[in-house]
């Protein structure tokens, strides 16, 4: 039985285009569905108590930086620490990923590719004709998926990908969640990968007893 995992991220995350490949293979491995739920990531920080980039302490700035470098070099990819456009407003990109999977397509390779422009090619994702072009490159038709972007229907779905992140437990992104077991963080795929091929049960939260 094929089982399904939530993936709450948004495009303007250096950790969740990091781990998006290797995320792909460990899904397809396990012959796990996804389902794409691209957040506010600001909003989801200020409801669970985290905070934005520029006001955290400077050593967990700095560590930050540390770690991408460490991850740029664990995964044999070549990004831009300070994209030239970042940070931008994701809210377009994000909401053009679910018009394409309420259009009944499969957002991966545009997910890959938006990933890519902003992290490797210093692309700027708030304008639409950067949008345009991926799109086109991933076989979809601009027009019809930024119109429907721009949609109350899609921003809804935005809001409620807010309010489902909130209620799961979800903190930053990218998150996965696999029977309601939340994995935080692209680190934590190989934990993940350890869950899908077991088929144990989800570990609880709050454990009975627990301290």
């Amino acid at each position: 039985m094929s089982r399904s995992i939530d993936y709450y991220f948004s495009l303007v995350s250096p950790w969740a285009y990091i781990g998006h490949r290797h995320f792909l293979d460990i899904a397809r491995r396990h012959d796990a569905s996804i389902v794409y739920k691209p957040v506010l990531l600001n909003e989801v920080f200020s409801e669970t108590g985290g905070l934005p980039l520029a006001r955290r302490h400077p050593a967990r700035q700095a560590y930050r930086t540390v770690e991408l470098q460490r991850w740029r070099e664990k995964r044999g990819l070549a990004f831009h620490l300070w994209p030239k456009h970042w940070p931008y407003d994701a809210d377009l990109a994000n909401c053009a990923v679910l018009a394409v999977v309420a259009a009944g397509g499969d957002p991966a390779d545009l997910v890959q590719k938006a990933f890519n422009g902003v992290w490797e090619n210093q692309e700027n994702l708030a304008d639409a004709a950067a949008l345009t072009r991926l799109l086109q490159e991933t076989g979809f038709d601009p027009p019809s998926v930024l119109a429907s972007a721009n949609s109350p229907a899609i921003r809804a779905a935005y809001e409620r990908n807010r309010l489902d992140a909130i209620a799961a437990g979800v903190f930053g992104a990218p998150c996965y969640v696999l029977n309601g077991e939340i994995f935080w963080g692209q680190d934590r795929l190989d934990l993940l990968a350890d869950a899908l091929a077991s088929g144990r049960a989800p570990f609880a939260a709050k454990p009975q007893g627990g301290t």
